[in-house]
């Protein structure tokens, strides 16, 4: 694998298939922790906030990943600029940092609470948003991959009483199947 410097150079590049490249490259290298996460950390939460929509998805997916590389607890002050990216006008943009969410929430009872957080307040806040049943529905998954992860039943009830919140019984009845599929 190139050195994650290399990986960075293709990420800020405008060529879309080196930014793929990158993309590809910083998941691969960041799947299990590695000791160089710091090198690139300030640059990847930059970028989730980049002019360009592509540049902020891969950042926020790689942050994501890279939190399992942080020891110093980092992620607390970067968690702001991840959800950020889930309020994305690009709503792909926004998706691929919402379900990436899950890998920052399983590595520990501080990141946990910072997830769980964040989820709640866009379920609430996102009733407004064009693709309202979307994210709730992503969220709905995200949760239920977190509780997967770690099974605390917290973050079940968590999801049921915010499924609960919803309105429409259709949508509602839609988030549910998540737990009742996915066990």
């Amino acid at each position: 694998m190139p050195a994650p410097g290399t990986a960075l150079a293709k990420l800020h590049s405008t060529d879309k298939t080196l930014q793929n490249e990158a993309f590809q490259e910083l998941m691969a290298l960041t799947v299990a922790p590695v000791p160089w996460a710091y090198e690139i950390w300030d640059d990847i939460v930059k970028t989730c906030a980049d002019k360009d929509n592509r540049r902020r998805a891969i950042a926020a997916q790689v942050l994501a990943n890279l939190a399992q590389s942080d020891p110093e607890g980092r992620m607390a002050r970067a968690f702001p600029f991840l959800l950020n990216v889930t309020r994305d006008e690009r709503f792909v943009t926004a998706r691929h940092a919402l379900e990436s969410l899950w890998k920052v929430a399983i590595v520990g009872a501080a990141n946990q609470k910072l997830v769980l957080t964040g989820l709640r307040n866009r379920f609430v806040e996102c009733a407004a948003e064009k693709n309202c049943t979307l994210i709730r529905y992503d969220i709905t998954v995200v949760l239920q991959t977190i509780h997967a992860h770690t099974n605390d039943d917290g973050v079940r009830e968590m999801s049921l009483e915010l499924i609960g919140t919803e309105m429409d019984e259709k949508y509602r009845k839609k988030y549910l199947t998540v737990w009742r599929t996915k066990r």
